[in-house]
């Protein structure tokens, strides 16, 4: 069995669950367009980045070719600054069950530890969780060309540690997430309950369910 040397979190839903500031953040902009949605549908805007996700709201209210790019890049940049005021009050204390353990867990074993994230505020978000020491290096949507599910954010984290992609395990909770994650030739472990989520290798019910004896038995420990 493949010993893995390293662990590539994704942010939204695995380390702190910003998806529902996101949500609202949409939300809102689309309620501005006359373009209402409700959660079923944001399922779709998971783990894609923000103007791929601005392009699937304005497709769903027919109305793609009714802003030029700087219009709809006024638009995502306006969506950001819902989501911005809306997580101002996150803490420690909204980090996702387990997961500081599983940080822990990973360092005292050595492993290293990144993070790949379509957020370009993992940075903040990140830091408010007091989590950043964890991080052996974090990469987010400001510093890539393609968003997930393209590969090249965790390919950049990857070498970012100096890890080959193949001793990497991704987690994610997103199905675009988790085609990255084999797009870049890593073992995937998903959270999650969604029939999608099936593609990776570990399917975990709940971060409570991400502990250091599955990423030990995965890496063959």
């Amino acid at each position: 069995m493949k010993k893995f040397e390293a662990v590539i979190f994704d942010l939204d839903g695995i380390i702190t669950d910003t998806a529902e500031y996101h949500y609202l953040a949409w939300k809102q902009l689309g309620e501005e367009l006359g373009i209402p949605f409700d959660r079923k549908f944001n399922e779709a805007l998971k783990g894609i980045s923000r103007l791929d996700s601005l392009e699937r709201i304005l497709a769903f209210g027919k109305r793609q070719a009714d802003f030029n790019s700087t219009e709809k890049a006024i638009m995502a940049s306006k969506k950001n600054d819902y989501y911005v005021q809306l997580i101002q009050n996150i803490s420690p204390n909204d980090v996702l069950p387990g997961i500081k353990q599983l940080l822990q867990d990973l360092r005292v074993a050595g492993y290293k530890i990144a993070m790949a994230s379509a957020s370009k505020n993992a940075f903040a978000v990140t830091t408010a969780l007091a989590l950043t020491d964890y991080f052996d290096h974090i990469v987010d949507a400001a510093t890539v060309a393609n968003s997930k599910p393209d590969p090249e954010v965790f390919l950049k984290a990857a070498t970012a540690i100096g890890v080959a992609p193949q001793n990497c395990i991704g987690v994610e909770d997103a199905i675009a997430g988790v085609v990255a994650i084999k797009a870049a030739g890593m073992f995937a472990i998903a959270v999650g309950v969604e029939a999608g989520l099936n593609n990776a290798n570990i399917v975990l019910p709940s971060t409570k369910n991400l502990t250091i004896k599955v990423i030990d038995n995965a890496s063959g420990r």
